[in-house]
């Protein structure tokens, strides 16, 4: 058995000091000091796979990572580390803990996840290791996770058994509800803009010291058409991941950050609002684009007629927030937001369709991802 600071102090050595995820009572006493201590900075999310798109945005923003999870919640983490790490080559040190370990009785929901926690990792093309559970070990494993992280530019699991880490009490202080944001209608009734418009009129009115990250589908493959740039990343995949991806890239840098989300994978992970409300970057502009469909998969209804984005960002904690129908509008409430601390969302409703034969980024992921990079890393 360890203490926390046994792993977190060799690992601040070497950088990793940016620790996101959701409990788990076998993660109990390492949690509670990555919340205290000075060597690391903390986000609690609100699921596991915002917890690892929030460690991409910290990557991309130039920090080492640190995902902590449940290995029941790995389910969670499969989708954003298979279409969002492992096409972006984006690393982190992914600690899960092994519930249901086989011989250790454990409560039956983790039984079967406890029988595959390791192959599914090595199935997902991770290199792991059982976490170290004496001090002595613990460099050369880090060492070995370094190693495997250069020659592979993707995550590292470390698999937490029971009681490997000495009990450590809770020192977080209660976050704080915030007062209501400010909100603006500037509805007219009248739908003037799709899609592909929206977006340059965003290329158009933000500076150039923006970075924007561009959710999935038509989107990133839109905006890229529109003007490929830098400051610019194409989610090509991760669903629902941009928010979460844009918060942890908003927290480590004073650039002015622009979340451009789709309505469908805004409903899939809602649970980011809430994060974001809570952490409140004041460099964070949340863009929901909302027509009401999957676009880029044939038009199916999504539910969003039925969701007041807007009044959910503020319920939520953001400090402001916008509905908006045309472009004239739209670019009125970019350039507010850009005025303004944030978050802020922008409810921008719009119509449906595209244009013909819409291509797609030809530059690799893995490319876009680390001139992103350095477009956010140098002043």
């Amino acid at each position: 058995m360890i203490s926390a600071d046994d792993f977190i102090f060799p690992a601040h050595e070497r950088g990793y000091d940016f620790y996101t995820g959701v409990p788990c009572s076998f993660l109990t006493p390492f949690i509670n000091r990555t919340i205290s201590s000075d060597k690391t900075d903390y986000v609690g999310a609100a699921s596991e796979g915002e917890a690892v798109a929030i460690a991409a945005g910290a990557w991309l923003a130039g920090r080492k990572t640190v995902v902590m999870c449940q290995n029941s919640g790995l389910g969670n983490c499969v989708n954003p580390i298979t279409s969002l790490n492992f096409p972006f080559r984006i690393p982190t040190f992914l600690i899960s803990t092994w519930r249901g370990q086989p011989g250790s009785p454990d409560e039956p929901q983790h039984e079967l996840m406890g029988q595959i926690t390791q192959s599914l990792m090595e199935l997902m093309q991770l290199r792991c290791m059982i976490f170290p559970s004496r001090a002595e070990d613990i460099s050369g494993a880090l060492d070995d996770a370094e190693k495997a992280i250069e020659e592979t530019s993707l995550p590292f699991g470390f698999i937490m058994e029971k009681g490997s880490v000495d009990p450590e009490e809770l020192d977080q202080a209660p976050i704080e509800a915030k007062p209501r944001g400010n909100y603006e209608d500037f509805r007219t009734g009248s739908i003037e803009a799709n899609r592909y418009q929206t977006l340059e009129k965003v290329v158009e009115t933000v500076s150039d010291r923006t970075a924007i990250i561009a959710t999935t589908g038509k989107c990133g493959r839109e905006l890229f058409t529109i003007a490929d740039r830098p400051q610019q990343i194409y989610q090509v995949g991760s669903m629902g991941g941009a928010s979460g991806m844009g918060l942890g890239v908003a927290l480590n840098t004073d650039k002015p950050v622009i979340v451009l989300d789709g309505d469908g994978a805004a409903l899939m992970k809602m649970g980011a609002l809430a994060t974001i409300g809570a952490y409140a970057p004041r460099n964070l502009t949340h863009v929901i684009l909302d027509n009401g469909v999957h676009d880029s998969t044939g038009g199916q209804a999504t539910v969003s007629p039925h969701v007041d984005f807007s009044q959910i960002a503020l319920a939520a904690g953001y400090r402001a927030a916008a509905t908006t129908d045309g472009l004239a509008s739209f670019g009125e409430a970019l350039t507010a937001a850009a005025e303004n601390d944030g978050p802020t969302l922008i409810h921008a409703k719009i119509n449906t369709g595209s244009i013909d034969n819409l291509g797609r980024p030809t530059i690799k992921p893995e490319d876009v991802a680390r001139r992103f990079q350095k477009f956010v890393t140098i002043s």
